[in-house]
C-alpha cells in the first residue's frame, strides 16, 4: 500500500511576513494601490487573518516605514561624527530609492513609527557624541530636515519632458519674464526620471546640499556656536 504524500506545509502567518509582502507589492504597484484584500490575496490568506497581525492598513504602513527603515545600515562606531553621518545618510538614500513610495509614506505618517524613533534618536547621538552642543544639534536636525533620512523636498525649476521644439518655444518665454529661473533651468545637463526635475541629477544634487550642511554644521561646531537667545 502506497503512502499518501504529506501535503506541504504552509509558512506561518507573521508580522514579519505580512509586512515584507505588503513591501514587496507597494515596490510594484504603489503604497496607493495597496490593499488589506490584496494583500490577503497575495499571502494566501483570507483579508480577517491579516487582522491579526495589523490593525488597519494605517499600523500596516507604519509597519512598512519600520521595515525600510531597518534597511539603512548602522552607526559606523568609532568614526569622526561627519563622515559617519554622511554615511549612514547615503544608506538611508539608497533604502529610500530601493522604495521609492516610502518617502511620500514617511511624510504622511502623525506620530514616528518606533524604528523611526530609533534612528532618529541614533542620528542625534551621532552629532551629541561627536562633541556639538545640544543647541546646534537641535538646530541641524531642523536644517536637515528630511535629508536625515534619504530624500528632500527640492524646489522644482526645470523644464517639463515634452516636445523639444514646445520646449524651445516655451523656454523663450520663460526667458522673457522671469530671466533668472530660465538660467537656472537651462543651465543643467538632462537626467531622466528626476525628482527634482528634468535636467537635475538627483544624486549630485542631494550629496551637495548634504556636504554643504555637514561642512556649515562643522564650522559652527568649531567656532563654539551657540543659539540666540531669543528676544522678549
Amino acid at each position: 500500500m502506497t503512502e499518501q504524500a504529506a501535503a506541504p506545509r504552509r509558512t506561518p502567518l507573521s508580522r514579519e511576513r505580512v509586512l515584507h509582502a505588503a513591501v514587496a507589492l507597494a515596490d510594484d504597484g504603489g503604497s496607493e494601490s495597496l490593499s488589506m484584500r490584496k494583500l490577503a490575496q497575495e499571502l494566501g490568506v483570507v483579508p480577517m487573518a491579516l487582522y491579526k497581525h495589523v490593525a488597519n492598513k494605517e499600523e500596516l504602513l507604519d509597519g512598512m516605514v519600520d521595515v525600510v527603515v531597518g534597511e539603512i545600515d548602522p552607526p559606523v562606531r568609532g568614526a569622526d561624527w561627519k563622515p559617519a553621518v554622511r554615511q549612514r545618510i547615503l544608506s538611508a538614500r539608497r533604502a529610500l530609492l530601493r522604495h521609492p513610495w516610502a518617502s511620500q509614506v514617511i511624510e504622511s505618517r502623525t506620530t514616528p513609527t518606533p524604528a523611526g524613533l530609533a534612528y532618529l534618536n541614533s542620528m542625534i547621538g551621532m552629532f551629541r557624541e561627536g562633541g556639538l552642543s545640544v543647541g546646534l544639534t537641535h538646530h541641524v536636525m531642523h536644517a536637515m530636515g528630511s535629508r536625515i533620512l534619504g530624500f528632500s523636498q527640492e524646489l522644482y525649476v526645470g523644464s517639463p519632458a515634452v516636445d523639444p521644439q514646445v520646449q524651445e518655444a516655451m523656454a523663450r518665454e520663460l526667458a522673457g519674464r522671469f530671466p533668472y529661473v530660465a538660467e537656472i533651468a537651462m543651465a543643467a545637463a538632462h537626467v531622466e526620471d528626476s525628482v527634482v526635475g528634468s535636467g537635475c541629477d538627483d544624486q549630485f544634487e542631494f550629496e551637495f546640499a548634504l556636504d554643504l550642511l555637514l561642512d556649515g554644521i562643522e564650522a559652527l561646531h568649531r567656532r563654539g556656536w551657540t543659539p540666540v537667545t531669543a528676544r522678549a
